[in-house]
C-alpha cells in the first residue's frame, strides 16, 4: 500500500512536503521538504544567517552576502561546506582564489586557512558542525 503525503504551509512559506513518523525508539519524527531559494530569499537583510535544518551534528544555514571579505580563519575541528544557490563568490586560500558560481559547492577541510570574498550579491548554503559559526569567523554578524 502506498503512503499518502500531505502538503502543509510551514512558517508562512509555500506548501512543502511534510510527514511525521516514528523512530525506532518511538519518538515522533518530522520530515520536511525545504526550498533553499525560498528560504534565502526570505532573509530581510545581508549577512544574516538563517538556520534551515540540522543534519546529525551539522547545522545548515542560508545567507545573503555582498561586497564583503572576511578575515582569514581556520576551523580546527570541522570541515565546512559552501553551496552557491544564486550568484557567485570566491574562496581565498593561502595559495590563491577559487571561483564559485551558481550550483557549485566546495568543502574546506578542517585546519585549512580560508576566507570568503563576496564582490557581488551571493546567496549560499553553509553546512558546518554545530558550534563552528561564531562572531569572530563571520565578521561579527552571526547570532544564535
Amino acid at each position: 500500500m502506498q503512503k499518502k503525503y500531505k502538503l502543509y504551509t510551514v512558517d508562512g512559506m509555500k506548501p512543502g512536503l511534510y510527514r511525521t513518523g516514528k523512530s525506532k525508539t518511538g519518538e515522533s519524527m518530522k520530515v520536511e521538504r525545504v526550498n533553499l531559494k525560498q528560504k534565502v530569499d526570505s532573509i530581510p537583510e545581508l549577512f544574516r544567517y538563517l538556520k534551515v535544518g540540522q543534519l546529525n551534528d551539522h547545522m545548515l544555514n542560508v545567507l545573503q552576502a555582498e561586497n564583503r571579505t572576511l578575515d582569514f580563519h581556520v576551523h580546527p575541528d570541522s570541515d565546512e561546506m559552501f553551496y552557491v544557490i544564486e550568484g557567485s563568490f570566491q574562496i581565498e586560500l593561502d595559495d590563491g582564489l577559487i571561483d564559485l558560481h551558481e550550483g557549485d559547492f566546495i568543502i574546506i577541510p578542517k585546519g585549512v586557512r580560508h576566507r570568503p570574498v563576496c564582490r557581488e550579491l551571493v546567496k549560499c548554503l553553509l553546512i558546518e558542525k554545530v558550534g563552528t559559526l561564531n562572531r569572530d569567523n563571520t565578521g561579527g554578524t552571526y547570532t544564535e
